[in-house]
């Protein structure tokens, strides 16, 4: 299994609510649902020709060489 990152992130009290329905009627932690859902969205972005290439560099290596 590859790694895993954790975040947070806020949404509206009504998206939160539609998302335990929903991971409720498939039996499932809402988390596990939501990381789903978001790997469906990069997916889909990535398929449909919306993803920027991937950058040499990541955010945080760029990141400390400015503050360098």
């Amino acid at each position: 299994m590859s790694p895993r990152k954790r975040f947070t992130i806020t949404l509206p009290d009504s998206v939160f609510e539609d998302l335990e329905v929903l991971a409720d009627a498939q039996g499932r932690p809402t988390a596990n649902l939501a990381a789903f859902l978001i790997e469906i969205g990069i997916r889909q972005a990535k398929e449909g020709n919306e993803f920027p290439e991937k950058p040499k560099t990541s955010f945080k290596a760029k990141q400390a060489l400015k503050e360098a």
